[in-house]
This record gives structure tokens, sequence and C-alpha cells, in this order.
């Protein structure tokens, strides 16, 4: 096994634990048949050239060590997606209110987005991982934003790397005034949460109850 395999192996741990812990967290909500504050969570470890990328950026030599482990605060990293702005608040306070993972440092996009337009609540955390050679800290980062948020994000990072950062001050507004309209999106919805969430209800018993489904079969068959 090389260097960076057994560096970025507890990385790969912490990934798989907090996916597993956040997605139980999202059970227990339907457990107690409440609307869960988290729609889905994804994780992943940074690849290679994004550390080395970032590495550069930050001025850290790209090889294993705890100065690099130290610097980079997002070498394993979760996304928390919920479906309204107000969910972010809750979600942020139930990861606080954990014992099993320490916030060393929260950063507010949401209420200070950056000036590209990019939103999102990010939350930093030690998290420790059971190894064969003890235990280990792991520095990781937990982003929760919304669908719309992300959806952003995703093209953003992707128009990223093909302008390599340096967007043409047209594609720049563009992107703005997008960032704007997804945030008035996510303002609307949160403003007919209450009926969205009876809508969903009422969807979920619809799929999975077969008497109200050959009902409603029959009802279309008379109209």
């Amino acid at each position: 096994m090389g260097q960076w395999d057994v560096f970025l192996s507890p990385y790969k741990q912490a990934v798989d634990e907090l996916k597993v812990k956040l997605k139980g967290m999202r059970s227990q909500f339907g457990i107690v048949n409440a609307n869960s504050p988290i729609e889905f969570v994804t994780g992943r470890v940074k690849p290679l050239a994004s550390i080395y990328d970032k590495s550069l950026q930050k001025g850290v030599p790209f090889e294993p060590s705890d100065k690099l482990a130290t610097e980079l605060q997002d070498i394993a990293g979760v996304r928390i997606m919920c479906q309204f702005v107000d969910d972010i608040t809750t979600v942020t306070e139930l990861i606080r209110q954990r014992d099993d993972m320490n916030v060393i440092e929260e950063k507010d996009y949401i209420t200070h987005s950056k000036p590209s337009g990019y939103r999102s609540h990010h939350i930093i955390i030690e998290y420790p991982v059971e190894t064969i050679q003890g235990q280990k800290i792991v520095v990781a980062e937990i982003q929760i934003r919304t669908l719309a948020m992300n959806f952003w994000a995703s093209i953003e990072h992707s128009l990223n790397y093909k302008y390599k950062g340096e967007f043409p001050e047209i594609i720049k507004q563009r992107l703005q005034n997008a960032a704007e309209a997804a945030f008035r999106l996510d303002e609307e919805m949160s403003q007919i949460r209450s009926e969205i969430q009876e809508a969903q209800a009422y969807f979920s018993e619809y799929k999975e109850d077969p008497a109200v489904l050959n009902n409603s079969e029959k009802e279309r068959e008379n109209s």
C-alpha cells in the first residue's frame, strides 16, 4: 500500500461512518413520523488531483503530512441536502449537539454569500476514527445546503474547471443572477412549506396503499 493510500485511509473511513450516522438521523425522523430536515446525504474523499491543486493554493508541500492534514480541512467531505432553508438551521443544531464529533469552525455562506453567489453552510469537525494503529482524529467538512443551492454549486464547479477560475464577465454576472434566482426559489418554497409537506405525505401514502391506488384508478375510469 502506497503512502497516499495509508494517509487517506482514515479519511475514507470517516466519510463512510459519517454517511451512515447522518443517514441514520434522517431515518429517525421517519420512525417518529416527523418530516426529516435531511433530504439525502453524500460524501467523498478529495481526489489526489484536487489535493494537489489546493496544496499549491495553500503553499503546502504535496506530500502526506500532518501539515497537509491541518491546512486542508476538506479532504474528507460530507454533503447534506435539505428541502428548505430553515432545515439547514435544524441540521446544524443537531450536529452541534452530537457527542461523537467536535465542531471546531463554521462558515455561514447563506447569510453572507460569496461574491460569486455561492451559498452553503460549512461545518468543520474533528471526528475520531478507530484504526488498527489506534484512534486518529480526522478533520472533515460537512456542507449543508438546499437542493437549489446544490444545483447552482454543481454548475459553478463545472464552469470553474472549464475557465480555470477566470470567468468571462457575462458568465460571472449570469451566475450571480442565477444564484439570486435560486435563493428566491428557496424563499418561495419556504413560504408554502406546510402545503408542500402535506402534498408529499399524501403522495407517499398514495404510493404505498393499494386501496387508495385502486380507488383512484376507478375514479379515472368513471370520469
